[in-house]
């Protein structure tokens, strides 16, 4: 901290008189000011920032099982959908083709006697696809009432899988 005393050697009568401004600046309040906020923002950022604790898989990608059942979708970078060689023009085909095939997978267990297990979706989505592509169709496929819908990836090389 720092005090003006008196006048410096050299300067006039009117200096001496206090008729000259003070040049200097006290910045003190300015530092104390400062660390009261960065206190505070200590303090509070740790209350703003909330996350849930969750414990991530540790594996890079799994397996899929292949069934017969399974429906596989491929989602092309022009949004165009198909299933396995067959391309959907519109969601509404594809909510069709979705609906009358689980229908018919249904009917087939239970001719069968077997337990009844939905086949999955396996979405194969070109990198260059845009969110709203594969957006809908997952939601049209959750709408003809398929439950498990998954993403097949390809692998980075050199990754294993456990």
């Amino acid at each position: 901290m720092a005090m003006s005393v008196g006048p410096a050697e050299g300067n006039s009568a009117d200096d001496a008189a206090g008729g000259a401004p003070m040049s200097d600046i006290n910045t003190t309040p300015l530092v104390d000011v400062m660390l009261v906020l960065l206190i505070i923002f200590l303090i509070a950022v740790p209350v703003v920032i909330q996350t849930v604790p969750l414990r991530l898989p540790k594996v890079s990608s799994q397996p899929t099982t292949t069934k017969p059942e399974n429906v596989l979708l491929s989602v092309d970078s022009n949004c165009d959908v198909y299933w396995g060689l067959q391309r959907f023009g519109t969601n509404a085909e594809l909510l069709d083709k979705a609906t009358g095939y689980l229908v018919k997978e249904v009917d087939r267990l239970k001719a069968a006697g077997a337990p009844i297990e939905l086949p999955e979706v396996h979405i194969r989505g070109d990198a260059d696809a845009e969110y709203r592509c594969i957006g809908g169709v997952i939601f049209t496929m959750q709408r003809s009432g398929y439950q498990k819908v998954g993403f097949i990836s390809e692998p980075v090389a050199g990754m294993t899988t456990r």
